[in-house]
């Protein structure tokens, strides 16, 4: 695009009556000639910002209030950021630096408006949280005008909860949570996924030997109705258990979980990468692994409140879903930096760790983050208590269908080299 700017251009910096340049500095601007005091106006590239090029300055007489000065007008061209400076005299110099910031001061596109906070929850720090991270690392945030801050919940429930008060703009959950939240009268959606399979082991406290030994003991989830929830009422029907055999209790992320079911002070916890390959290495029994089970299940999702999706706000949530869905893009492709940032996000030192972590991730993660039916319909039909079992009381993949009417997935593919 090229754009054409006339100004009436003095060495004393007076732009056609408007006040000196703020920042004679010229930050952003990249230096190609000589020095800026004196640039080369032979032929060069003259430097940018803000995404504006310079492409030539053409010199023309002018009036000027200083003698022997001519005055200049900057022409912009923005396909390809070079051009020429034409001699008349030496006085010019002067005059190509006061265009160039002018440029620097009143030229910025629209790309430098102030970011958008948006609060977004998450259940606990896990590798599943990895799109999230790699989108924040990428910059996708920040291209899609959004300033995110990334609070741990210690809990999925309580996250929901915190989600549908408006203290955060958006949880990443699973569905029981949803529905949990839904049920007890509040309204929230699921419109993407992070994972559609169970994740989670069962790790047992030393002396727990067999399923019998849980009864009559203490069994820790992150909070009621989250996923850690749903997974013990699973693993106790498989040991022909129900809760009514054992007290269920609160404990929050799973670190702190895993240490008081080493401690003795719980029989059981439900875990996950990379708490799971922590408590392996430890020699932490695991007396049942339903992520090996490959259980359809909408176990980590996207959720935001029903009335954003039908208010200017929804803008925001399809905004954080392109970032969320390219940093998902960069994690699968790009294996180095993912375990990097995984490494950082996750204070793991141990390269084992991290690999069995980011494998995990990779074998799991749904690329554009679509949500399973028959996962949804497994965690709607175990959910207990009563409430709709209607899918579009829980989800909305509005914002996905929207996506993918553009071109967005196929820039993606094209951008990532995935097929």
């Amino acid at each position: 695009m090229d754009v054409n700017v006339g100004l009436s251009l003095c060495p004393s910096g007076a732009l056609g009556g408007l006040p000196p340049p703020r920042n004679p500095g010229l930050p952003g601007f990249r230096n190609i000639g000589r020095k800026w005091g004196k640039p080369d106006l032979r032929r060069g590239r003259v430097g940018e910002r803000g995404g504006y090029r310079i492409r030539s300055f053409l010199a023309h007489p002018s009036p000027c209030p200083s003698p022997g000065i001519r005055a200049f007008t900057p022409v912009f061209d923005g396909r390809r950021g070079e051009g020429t400076l034409r001699r008349q005299s030496p006085q010019h110099w002067s005059c190509a630096c006061a265009a160039m910031l002018a440029l620097a001061c009143y030229a910025t596109p629209a790309a430098a408006q102030p970011l958008t906070p948006f609060k977004v929850g998450v259940s606990d720090a896990v590798n599943t949280v990895l799109p999230v991270w790699m989108a924040e690392a990428g910059g996708f945030f920040a291209a899609n005008g959004l300033k995110v801050e990334v609070i741990n919940m210690g809990g999925g429930s309580r996250g929901a909860q915190d989600l549908q008060a408006g203290r955060i703009d958006l949880m990443r959950v699973g569905l029981s949570s949803v529905v949990q939240a839904n049920r007890a009268g509040g309204d929230l959606r699921l419109i993407a996924s992070m994972s559609n399979v169970i994740r989670f082991v069962l790790v047992t406290a030393p002396g727990v030997k067999a399923p019998a030994d849980l009864k009559g003991g203490v069994i820790g989830v992150s909070t009621f109705g989250s996923e850690s929830d749903s997974t013990i009422t699973l693993a106790l029907e498989r040991f022909g258990l129900t809760r009514a055999d054992v007290t269920v209790k609160e404990y929050g992320g799973g670190a702190r979980r895993l240490a008081a079911v080493k401690s003795g002070e719980i029989k059981a916890t439900a875990i996950n990468e990379p708490t799971t390959s922590q408590a392996r290495e430890e020699g932490v029994t695991v007396m049942l692994d339903l992520a090996a089970e490959q259980i359809p299940w909408l176990f980590s999702g996207v959720v935001v409140r029903r009335g954003d999706l039908a208010t200017p706000r929804r803008d925001l949530a399809t905004r954080f879903l392109k970032a969320v869905i390219e940093g998902n893009y960069l994690a699968l492709t790009d294996a180095r930096r993912a375990k990097e940032v995984l490494a950082k996000e996750l204070k793991l030192g141990d390269q084992t760790i991290i690999d069995i972590s980011y494998d995990d991730f990779k074998a799991q993660s749904p690329v554009n983050m679509e949500p399973s039916m028959t996962g949804a319909d497994n965690v709607i039909a175990r959910s207990p208590g009563a409430g709709s079992r209607a899918l579009a009381d829980y989800i909305d993949a509005g914002v996905l269908d929207d996506l993918k009417q553009t071109t967005f997935f196929t820039s993606l593919r094209q951008k990532y080299n995935m097929r």
